[in-house]
Formats: structure tokens, C-alpha cells, sequence
């Protein structure tokens, strides 16, 4: 600490020492969040999730201090130096892993903070000791195994010759104990506990990156664990807990036992709409690695869409081909200043439920939903009606399979192709899914449109590519986007009956639990 006696701040700044929780986003808490939101400044550590990052403002000044076991990209005099200087002035989230008072040397920057006469405020996270152990399905209490616990560090000061762990007292004072860091100390942590009276037959298991895709967990038992732990290459991040509660492991592992737990799988999709399918995929186990081979952007010109809408009423159908279509078109209404009533009288088209509820969120519920979801499905529907002198408009993207108004128009129809949207191609990081993949660390890559596969493969040498992906399964959402990715040189292993996201994320499901491997 940088003396004792208390600075007057000069300037009009606060930092906020806020737990990330124990890896997994989820377990963020909403002051947590809501500080995020308004920060300036967020300095962040190794075990912090870096989805987190993305709740802050782009502008916000985002500082990397790293802090995992042995390796401290800034040490710790260099942060609280970095606490001070951006804490002076600006509203600063230190963003700590797991809860800044549990073993996260929070208590020292506070104190740094206080001498310089900073405001601060600590924001408890969800601490890895609690959570780890609850999603590798072990609960810390139980009435039939313990009424005690302690948490203890595995990784004691350096400069410290005394150790502050009574292990005489510890070793049989409490039914569990939970260690942090103590990977690199756990042959030492056993000893002392057996050499105190602990018995070698006490199971003990060891969780690394715990509440994270990455989750691995190791039990054994004080005897052996170290060995096991050794054999498995388990490195940092991890929690050790030993006690009796270890044995309901067997009964109540729920995170690793998941259909996909343990997959990685790249989702194409453009990052706007990938929420959904991520969160599909995560919640079934997988690790998601978005990798947005489209970028939605808007048409070279509104000017056939404006015009459309400044004659909607001649028009007796409308057809909407995507949920991007639905948006920007409801957009440019607005802008023109009507709504959805302006829409009386005409016929709506939606191709697929999704586009369909995008249409229902606006008040409209679509006269034809066809039930293949494609545009060939949308002419069995119209074909029981006349539709010679019918006027149509489609608000598409502006490059699309022409199949639909080309028929139309066959059969009578005057139709009016207004763009409202354009697929480009964006600054994806190739490098980081190339690494991946000649690493093997891929199993699925899926594709939801034509444009994501022909956009993938833009972004790679197609030689190359083709080559790393023979050992990764192929997932395509439907037989449009299954084609274009068949012209390129890929054969799919998973598609789905119905051509949805749901759909695609059920048969990646149904193919692994089939599969066995």
C-alpha cells in the first residue's frame, strides 16, 4: 500500500470493484452488469470471461492485467498504480474473478484506494467456491456428510516464510474444504492433510475451469488425486475439494452430462442473429465459437424500397422471405411515417415460423406460412388461385435465388423485387478458426444460409480448408444452403426435417447422442 497516511482525491472519479463470478456469464450479477454499462474504464484479469467486455461502452478504455498462476502480465504494484490513475477521474470497473473479497487480493486495492483518498465500491460476485463444486454436481453441505466447511488458498504468499494454514487444526476441524489455486501445491496439500490426521481414502476432486465450456474435472481420492491430476495434465485454473460430499458426484453431475457438453461449434451465423442458436447450443452443453461469416447491412439505395411503400395499396401480396427482411422493411415504413395499418387489405407471406413471429411482434399474423420452409413451398400455397394481374412485392435481400418472382411472373403475376438489405462479408478472425481447426479442436461447423457457406469459404484458401474440415461434422439448416455447401466441395452430415434454427440445433443433438463419439 502506498503509505499510511490518506491522500485527498483531486478528482471526481470512482472505481468499482466488481466479482465476475466463476467464469460462466450467466452467474454476472445486475449491479454488476448495470456498472459495465456505464463504465469508462474496466480493468480486467485472466479468470474475468471476456463476454463480459461486450456490456461495456465501445469507447470505454478496456486495460488487460492478466494475474493467472506464475505469470502476471502487470504485477500487482502495477495495477494498484493503474487503480489510482484511472480512479482519480474516471468511473473505473475493476472486474476481479469469482468475488474481489474471496482470495482476489480485492481487500488490498481497496485499501490502496482509500490512502489515495478514492471513492470505491465492492460489488460481491458469485465465488468459484460455491459454484465450481456445484456445477461438477458436488454440493459443499449435506446433512448426511458434513456440517462444516472452510475455504483455504492452495497458493500462499511468496515472500511469506510462515504459513498462515494451521494444518493440525484444519485437517479434520471441518467436513469439506475447498482449496483455491492449489494445482501446483496439491502433492503438497494431500501430505499435510494425511501427515494431520486426514484419512488417504477421503475423496478429493479437482475442477478446472469451472462453470466454462472448457469445465474438466479429476477425483480421486487424498491418497492419489495428485497422481490422477498428473496423469490428466490438469493445469491451472482450478478448485480442489476434498470431503465426503465428493461422492455425490456420481449421483448429481448435471453441467457435464449435457448432449453436447464438451463440443465446440462454430456458429456462421451473422452475429446479430446468433444470439439465439448460441444460447440453444449452450444451454444443450456446446461451446460456441461465433464466427460471422455475414455482416447485415443496408441496400445500396432505399430507393426501390421507399417507392414501394409510397404505393402499398396497389399491391395484393407481399412476401417476406427472412426476419431481416421483416425488420428493414418495417423500419422504412416508420420512416415514412406510417405503420402497420397502413398494410390493411393486403395479403402477407411469411417463409418459415421465424419470419412468421417477426411479423406477429408487429401485429400482423401472416395469411400463408408455407410448411416447407422455401420459396418453392410458397407457390404450392398460391396454387389454387388466379393470379394473372396480381401485384406482388418481395423485400429481400438484395442477392437471392430468383426462383420465386421468376415464377410468379410466369404465371401472370407483376412482381416488385425491392431490396432491403445486403449480405457482406465480414472482418472475421480466419486465423483463430484455422488455429482451431489444424489443432482439432473443432468438431461442428453449422451453416444457416447459402451466403454463410459461400462467405466461409471466401475467407480460407479452399484447398486447405476443404483438407481440415474432412474430420469436423458439417451441419447445414436446410437442402438450399446443403447444395451450395455440397457445390463447394463438403458433404453434410446433419440436417434437419424442419429448416429452423431449433430444428438444426435438435439434430446436432440427435446426432451426437446417436453417434456415441
Amino acid at each position: 500500500m502506498a503509505g499510511t497516511q490518506k491522500e485527498k482525491s483531486v478528482g471526481k472519479g470512482k472505481v468499482y470493484l466488481v466479482g465476475a463470478g466463476p467464469g460462466d456469464p450467466g452467474l454476472f450479477t445486475l449491479r454488476g452488469r448495470e456498472l459495465m454499462e456505464q463504465a469508462e474504464v474496466v480493468i480486467y484479469d485472466y479468470l474475468a470471461n471476456e463476454e463480459l467486455l461486450k456490456l461495456a461502452p465501445p469507447q470505454a478504455e478496456k486495460i488487460y492485467v492478466g494475474k493467472k498462476g506464475g505469470d502476471h502480465t502487470v504485477p500487482q504494484k502495477g495495477i494498484n498504480e493503474i487503480l489510482v490513475e484511472k480512479g482519480r477521474d474516471h468511473r473505473v470497473v475493476r472486474l476481479k474473478g469469482g468475488d474481489p473479497f474471496v482470495f482476489g487480493r480485492g481487500g488490498e486495492e481497496a485499501q490502496e484506494l482509500v490512502a489515495h483518498g478514492i471513492p470505491f465500491e465492492v460489488v460481491p460476485g458469485v465465488t468459484a467456491a460455491v459454484a465450481v463444486p456445484a456445477y461438477a454436481g458436488i454440493p459443499l453441505s449435506h446433512r448426511d456428510y458434513t456440517a462444516g466447511m472452510a475455504f483455504v488458498t492452495g497458493h500462499e504468499r511468496e515472500d511469506s516464510e510462515d504459513s498462515k494454514i494451521d494444518w493440525e487444526k484444519l485437517a479434520t476441524a471441518v467436513g469439506t474444504l475447498v482449496f483455491f489455486m492449489g494445482v501446483k501445491n496439491l502433492p503438497e496439500i494431500c501430505r499435510n492433510l494425511m501427515n494431520h490426521g486426514r484419512s488417504p481414502q477421503t475423496p478429493v476432486a479437482v475442477i478446472r475451469w469451472g462453470t466454462t465450456p472448457e469445465q474438466r474435472t479429476v477425483v480421486g481420492a487424498l491418497e492419489d488425486i495428485a497422481e490422477r491430476v498428473r496423469e490428466a495434465q490438469l493445469k491451472p485454473p482450478a478448485i480442489t475439494v476434498v470431503g465426503e460430499v465428493v461422492r455425490l458426484r456420481s449421483e448429481l453431475n448435471w453441467f457435464e452430462a449435457r448432449p453436447l457438453y464438451g463440443r465446440s461449434i462454430v456458429i456462421t451465423r451473422a452475429r446479430e442473429q446468433a444470439s439465439d442458436f448460441k444460447a440453444v447450443l449452450a444451454d444443450l452443453g456446446a461451446h460456441c465459437i461465433e464466427f460471422p461469416t455475414i455482416e447485415i447491412a443496408p441496400p445500396p439505395s432505399w430507393e426501390p424500397l421507399d417507392s414501394a411503400i409510397g404505393r402499398l395499396s396497389v399491391y395484393d401480396w407481399i412476401i417476406f422471405t427472412s426476419v431481416n427482411g421483416v425488420r428493414c422493411f418495417m423500419e422504412r415504413l416508420g420512416t415514412a411515417g406510417m405503420d402497420v395499418r397502413d398494410l390493411k387489405g393486403i395479403r402477407v407471406a411469411a417463409i418459415g415460423p421465424a419470419t412468421a413471429e417477426a411479423l406477429q411482434r408487429h401485429g400482423l399474423k401472416p395469411d400463408l406460412v408455407p410448411r416447407e420452409y422455401k420459396a418453392e413451398a410458397v407457390l404450392e400455397g398460391l396454387s389454387g388461385e388466379d393470379l394473372n394481374g396480381r401485384r406482388f412485392l418481395m423485400p429481400r435481400a438484395m442477392v437471392a435465388r430468383d426462383i420465386l418472382p421468376d415464377t410468379l411472373r410466369q404465371r401472370g403475376a407483376q412482381v416488385d423485387v425491392a431490396p432491403a438489405y445486403q449480405t457482406m462479408l465480414p472482418s472475421a478472425r480466419s486465423g483463430e478458426i484455422l488455429e482451431r481447426l489444424r489443432a482439432g479442436a473443432i468438431d461442428c461447423v453449422t451453416f444457416t444460409s447459402s451466403s454463410t457457406v459461400s462467405n466461409f469459404f471466401g475467407l480460407f484458401d479452399r484447398e486447405e480448408i476443404l483438407s481440415l474440415l474432412r474430420s469436423v461434422t458439417i451441419a447445414s439448416i436446410g437442402p438450399i444452403t446443403s447444395r451450395t455447401a455440397e457445390e463447394h466441395g463438403l458433404k453434410i452430415d446433419i440436417q434437419p426435417r424442419d429448416y429452423t434454427i431449433k430444428g438444426l440445433a435438435e439434430a446436432i443433438r440427435d446426432h451426437y447422442a446417436g453417434s456415441g463419439k
